[in-house]
């Protein structure tokens, strides 16, 4: 492929003319070359690079010359990764962690597979085998030996000791909150909220495009509408659910509310979202303030309250922390306008200062769990 000149040396990079390997004389292209003999390589085998334009008809037209040479062929998805795990080159975690790079979409999801990658878990995990090794090695030394050499006392308790110290370190690790789960798979967010509260207009402007339909007719969402999106710099799976009212008849919307519910519940944060004006007035929004459900969800941690159309009503800060300390509801509401985006910067702020606190595993100071399979293990090992 490359044009015959100097020899390649390994690892050094070499600029150059790139041939069809059929027809010297036919130039694909200029690039760069670099070899990396095995097995000082990413897959731990002889590697080529070729560092091209890239223009689609450029990388074409090599991927087609390429394809000619007998032997070679187009890898598979995952393929080089999987040879350098392989190879002995990379661990099980930090393949995980390069695949959870691949598909990050965040800056979050980002920042906690390259610790995953540069192998922070496997170092932890590593550490924990060695000592567990050390501990079944000395006791098998007194199990097998301990009447017949000089095994030195307290052999056993100081085992135990070790082993005692590893599994509460085990625990801890255990006890993340779910925090590195739940940044790689997104943060759930529901909303909720009476009908025409304004939540599916909420989602659009999250979204910035028409994800759910939008109309003054109540009821119109029936089921659960869900989007990913970055808000923050974070990943957040957002819900708009069915509006929440009592004296329904329709079994559609009584399933709709049902699921609604139990979207909600399994939330990790909740906006409960109400139209301004019914609610300071005393209206059908407030109204449902008072039920056993609503009440529920709103004592859940990781809820907001939003009172939406402000720009319908002459409303202030003041009247809306007013207004929830009469009804018991322990955050500050935050007063939003989706038809001006008045109240939106300070929704956004609450919203993903709240993801930090809770969910950012990306700058805790112990690599978490990221994976189901990883808290299965670790169990089982505990």
């Amino acid at each position: 492929m490359v044009a015959r000149g100097t020899p390649v040396r390994p690892r050094h990079a070499r600029v150059g003319p790139i041939v069809h390997p059929q027809d010297a004389a036919n130039v694909l292209d200029t690039g760069i070359s670099l070899w990396f003999p095995a097995p000082r390589s990413y897959t731990g085998e002889d590697m080529a690079e070729l560092h091209l334009h890239g223009g689609t008809a450029v990388v074409r037209s090599v991927l087609d010359a390429l394809g000619s040479v007998p032997g070679l062929r187009i890898a598979d998805p995952g393929e080089f990764s999987r040879r350098a795990f392989d190879n002995g080159k990379m661990d099980l975690t930090a393949l995980e962690g390069v695949a959870d790079l691949v598909n990050a979409e965040t800056e979050a999801q980002r920042r906690l597979a390259i610790r995953q990658a540069h192998g922070e878990l496997y170092q932890r995990y590593d550490a924990w085998r060695r000592e567990l090794v050390a501990a079944m090695a000395k006791i098998e030394a007194l199990i097998d030996f301990g009447e017949d050499e000089n095994i030195e006392d307290g052999v056993y308790d100081d085992v135990c000791r070790h082993v005692a110290h590893l599994a509460a370190d085990i625990s801890v690790h255990l006890d993340d909150k779910r925090q590195g789960e739940i940044m790689r798979s997104g943060v759930a967010l529901s909303i909720v909220g009476p009908p025409n509260s304004g939540k599916s207009t909420l989602l659009n402007k999250l979204a910035q495009r028409q994800v759910a339909i939008v109309s003054p007719i109540a009821g119109t969402t029936r089921d659960i509408v869900e989007t990913t999106l970055d808000i923050g710099g974070y990943p957040v799976v957002v819900r708009d659910t069915a509006g929440l009212r009592h004296g329904s008849s329709d079994a559609i919307e009584m399933e709709g509310m049902r699921r609604a519910m139990d979207a909600a519940r399994d939330a990790d944060i909740r906006i409960c979202m109400l139209d301004v004006q019914q609610a300071l007035q005393g209206g059908a929004g407030s109204g449902f303030l008072e039920t056993r459900e609503w009440r529920a969800l709103l004592d859940m941690p990781h809820t907001f309250v939003v009172l939406n159309k402000a720009d319908t009503v002459e409303a202030t800060a003041g009247a809306a922390a007013e207004w929830a300390r009469a009804h018991g509801v322990g955050c500050t509401p935050v007063l939003l306008s989706c038809a001006t985006m008045a109240g939106w910067d300070p929704l956004m702020q609450v919203v993903a200062a709240d993801i930090q606190r809770s969910w950012d595993a990306a700058t805790a100071d112990q690599m978490p769990l990221t994976k189901a399979r990883h808290r299965q293990h670790l169990r089982r090992c505990l």
